[in-house]
């Protein structure tokens, strides 16, 4: 059975920074594209970030979030990080840690496309 559990979330104050985890099983990493989305309240869910089979990063960021994550992959501890900086209110959402069976994040960000879901967890930007 295929799991993937989210920690790392809670509230943070504007300008502050946090850092996303997701523990996968059932499955491995390195057979798989997997990252992040997210989905404000009244909004679609939205691809972040995505790491493919052979380690390249995708950024899906708006131009005024562009740099803000950095996602991370560690095979052995078939674990992935989203680092986020520089949080603003705009940024709350739930964050989804999400995987698919293929090779490259072209076909990431159709939500359509993702094979395993993680159940979410809340990310809140206030002061």
């Amino acid at each position: 059975q295929v799991q993937l559990v989210e920690s790392g979330g809670g509230l943070v104050q504007p300008g502050g920074s946090m850092t996303l985890s997701c523990r996968a099983s059932g499955l491995t990493l390195d057979n798989h594209i997997i990252g992040w989305f997210r989905q404000a309240p009244g909004k679609e869910r939205e691809a972040i970030s995505c790491v493919a089979r052979d380690g390249t990063k995708e950024y899906y960021e708006d131009e005024d979030l562009k740099g803000r994550y950095t996602i991370s992959k560690d095979s052995a501890k078939n674990t992935v990080t989203l680092e986020m900086r520089n949080l603003q209110p705009e940024d709350t959402a739930v964050y989804f840690c999400a995987a698919g069976y293929y090779s490259y994040c072209v076909v990431y960000t159709d939500p359509r496309n993702i094979d395993y879901w993680g159940q979410g967890t809340q990310v809140t930007v206030s002061s």
